[in-house]
């Protein structure tokens, strides 16, 4: 039988530069099962072919016609699902490499325009001020209403130095915003760590790449062994972090967790689709690697108390880590509830390097959670001080999304966090200020957590 590379995506959209979440494994081609065509409806499609190859207004091409059929076949499905020419088939490829060209934005498609799903950081769209939930009405002087998600993503994509000027209407202003982005080719840092002071370690992931597994361990045995490995806590920032590939959210949950746990397992209709991932180096490393770069990280990785921190932006891979962590009671889950993305795309060559991204499984964390539609609750709901009541009105999540795949577990299930209120002026009101920069000094949520960890660390004493 044919062998074809598969590759389980869990992440969000299309990138214009923008982050995946993909696990390459190969697999035997399933023999076809032999069902019966739709003849009416094959026939209306052929008259509809024919008359516009006759009638319309101007000549149009075979190849144009049917791609155009498919494009619309596989869109209709669902907001991930799509067909890739070889251009998008070959950038998808490209950014789990962790460098692209493009703006540096995660998009979809709503109402026939494209919505930003989340700007990548340190990215051109991200400095331009490129927000979550913004609406792109107008790329140059074209207008976006009538092209399809892969036409806008081939606009926006050009020559890394020339610029591009989007029309944006955001929900909490008045006029639609004019932003100039100039085009780069997009190198994203997965991981960022530091010491915030002494004991207390800083991670941040960004994207799930190809080597983001590898990097946090680095990173990790670095810093333990700079603090000589008397590590008080640790915070691991998903924020804002749309995905990337499953291999990397696999190797990041099994840095903290016990060999053999289960980090997370898919189910959908065939065999192929029914994945069980456990933290072992067979599911978290990549084609590339021969040794596995966890084997030396210190043993305190596994038991040092942990805060993970999560937002609306947070996504799929991040949602993976995160339930994981949370369900095997390894970390304090803190933010505000995440996007909600828990689908699995499958990308399935189909020859002529083009490919379609078909849905193929729901995935769950290991105590049996569907995260599609819902998200990860956080276990202590701390919220950005800086976010308005318009923000929250407007926040984006996969449930938001026109039609996005249902929940079918525990679609009725109450979330219980806890709450730490924002901080208070002296006459009780919340203090707005301004976005604070992930990881700085003034990043309030970042502040509770390590807040939360030395509390931790005075009610155990260890």
């Amino acid at each position: 039988m044919r062998r074809l590379e598969k590759m389980g995506l869990v992440g969000l959209g299309l990138f214009t530069g923008v982050a995946l979440t993909i696990h390459f494994t190969a697999f035997a081609e399933k023999d076809s099962v032999v069902t019966p065509l739709p003849v009416e409806e094959l026939r209306a499609f052929s008259e509809v072919f024919g008359r516009i190859k006759t009638d319309y207004v101007e000549p149009v091409s075979d190849k144009t016609l049917i791609t155009q059929a498919i494009n619309g076949m596989v869109s209709g499905l669902d907001p991930h699902s799509a067909y890739l020419d070889a251009e998008a088939f070959k950038e998808l490829q490209s950014t789990t490499q962790g460098e692209f060209g493009g703006l540096g934005i995660e998009v979809g498609m709503e109402d026939g325009l494209v919505k930003v799903i989340s700007p990548i950081e340190d990215t051109p769209a991200f400095q331009a001020g490129v927000k979550s939930g913004d609406l792109i009405i107008k790329l140059d002087d074209t207008l976006v209403k009538g092209l399809t998600l892969n036409d806008a993503v081939k606009r926006m994509r050009g020559k890394p130095g020339s610029k591009i000027v989007l029309t944006i209407v955001r929900k909490n202003e008045i006029k639609p915003l004019v932003i100039v982005v100039t085009r780069a080719v997009i190198k994203v840092q997965s991981v960022k760590a530091k010491l915030l002071e002494p004991g207390y370690v800083f991670v941040r992931v960004t994207q799930f790449q190809e080597h983001t597994g590898e990097n946090l361990a680095a990173d990790l045995t670095k810093l333990f062994k700079e603090n000589k490995g008397e590590m008080k806590g640790l915070v691991l920032d998903l924020r804002n972090d749309p995905g990337g590939l499953l291999t990397g959210a696999v190797g990041v949950a099994s840095a903290f967790l016990a060999k053999d746990a289960l980090v997370v397992y898919t189910d959908g209709r065939t065999a192929d689709a029914k994945m069980r991932l456990t933290a072992n180096p067979e599911n978290y490393l990549h084609n590339s690697s021969k040794t596995d770069y966890l084997k030396d990280l210190p043993a305190a990785a596994k038991s040092v108390p942990m805060v993970v921190l999560v937002n609306g932006g947070s996504a799929s891979a991040s949602e993976i880590v995160a339930g994981a962590l949370q369900d095997h009671k390894r970390a304090v889950i803190m933010g505000t509830q995440t996007f909600g993305k828990g689908s699995v795309q499958t990308i399935l060559p189909l020859g002529n390097d083009t490919a379609v991204k078909l849905t193929t499984a729901r995935y769950y964390t290991p105590g049996g959670r569907s995260i599609q539609a819902k998200g990860i609750a956080p276990d202590i709901l701390v919220e950005d001080p800086s976010t308005t009541a318009m923000d929250k009105a407007f926040s984006l999540h996969e449930a938001d999304l026109e039609k996005h795949l249902s929940n079918d577990t525990q679609t009725d299930e109450k979330v219980d966090s806890k709450k730490i209120a924002p901080p208070t002026d002296s006459k009780g009101e919340p203090v707005k200020g301004a976005p604070a920069e992930f990881g700085s000094k003034n990043d309030y949520q970042l502040n509770q957590a390590v807040n939360l960890l030395k509390g931790m660390q005075i009610l155990y004493g260890k």
